[in-house]
């Protein structure tokens, strides 16, 4: 297993799509529920606690080797709005596209010609890490850290906030990023016997809401 192809994966330079995205920070900073670094470190606890928590879960599925179309039927069912699903497969697409160029896989081939659509960014994400060498417990990790690392940045550019105390933000955070990775690569093991049904679906409610909102926007800094 590399350390290293988990650096290159978890890398924001990495060219899988995620800097046009703001994981609804976008929405949350108009609103005004994110205007500072203690309320993004509000917005990113709860996206991590359950967007991130069922993205990580499905991340490990897919590492673990479940069937990538069962699991995106799973993601589907885990994500009510339209918007956000077009955006986890554009995401999926992009990073498959990266994926393919970097750990040429068959997996990724046939996964490529089963979604030409694009798949659920997670379920990518997951078989990327397999394809990489990586385990689940890797592809979690990198899952939950995009569900708060994306806002955080995008943050840093809507309000002007100090990149400064957007890296504390993460840096506190950290010790519930393991915990829910921790969470996300044991649901996947029980879902290697019970099936996708059994993975977590934690719902955000709000951030579904204000993604159907965002889309409708005439003019926007990010796609999400």
């Amino acid at each position: 297993m590399s350390r290293a192809a988990l650096l290159v994966l978890a890398d924001g330079r990495f060219p899988a799509g995620g800097h046009a995205h703001s994981g609804g920070a976008e929405a949350a900073v108009k609103s005004g529920r994110i205007h500072d670094a203690a309320t993004l470190e509000e917005f990113c606890r709860g996206r991590l606690h359950t967007a991130g928590l069922v993205a990580a879960s499905l991340a490990a599925a897919a590492a673990l080797g479940l069937d990538p179309a069962a699991l995106d039927a799973a993601a589907d069912a885990r994500t009510p709005s339209a918007a956000l699903r077009l955006a986890a497969r554009k995401l999926g697409r992009q990073l498959l596209r990266a994926a393919r160029a970097t750990w040429p896989a068959p997996e990724l081939d046939a996964l490529a010609a089963a979604f030409p659509r694009g798949a659920h960014q997670p379920v990518v994400l997951g078989l990327t890490a397999r394809a990489a060498g990586l385990g689940p417990a890797d592809a979690a990790h990198v899952a939950v850290y995009e569900s708060v690392g994306g806002p955080a940045t995008a943050t840093v550019r809507l309000l002007g906030l100090d990149p400064f105390e957007a890296s504390s933000v993460l840096a506190r955070l950290a010790p519930e990023l393991d915990t829910v990775a921790a969470t996300a690569e044991q649901a996947a093991r029980h879902a290697r016997e019970a099936g996708p049904g059994t993975l977590p679906a934690a719902s955000g409610p709000l951030l579904e809401i204000a993604a159907e909102a965002h889309a409708a926007w005439p003019v926007r800094l990010f796609a999400s």
